[in-house]
């Protein structure tokens, strides 16, 4: 089982800039964000359309980041790589534990953000 990396600086940084109220606003829509692009990730494989995949994959990266979901921002990263290389085997493996990751990540987040109400 792998560890999921949630950056509590950002999301403090987040809360510190923004307030509260915004900062929550933030969090919520990348959580709706990431779900769904993770949802998209999985229908690309699935239709074997990489130039979509690695789009979505990309789109992850920065969202994850903006929210401190570093693990999560990582291996969309080397679903990336994976296509770049045309490792066809390694997509498949590293987009996998991108979905295992990505739904620990999101639950992760919900569950600080629970501790902070």
């Amino acid at each position: 089982m792998e560890s999921v990396r949630l950056d509590p600086d950002r999301l403090e940084q987040l809360y510190r800039q923004m307030g509260p109220g915004a900062a929550e606003d933030v969090i919520c829509r990348a959580v709706e964000e990431l779900a769904i692009r993770l949802t998209r990730c999985e229908r690309d494989w699935r239709g074997g359309d990489m130039t979509a995949l690695r789009k979505h994959a990309r789109s992850l990266i920065a969202i994850a980041e903006q929210i401190g979901m570093t693990a999560l921002a990582r291996v969309a990263g080397d679903v990336t790589r994976t296509i770049d290389a045309g490792d066809w085997p390694a997509i498949g493996a590293t987009l996998f534990r991108l979905i295992r990751v990505g739904e620990r990540s999101l639950t992760a987040v919900w569950d600080i953000q629970d501790l902070s109400v």
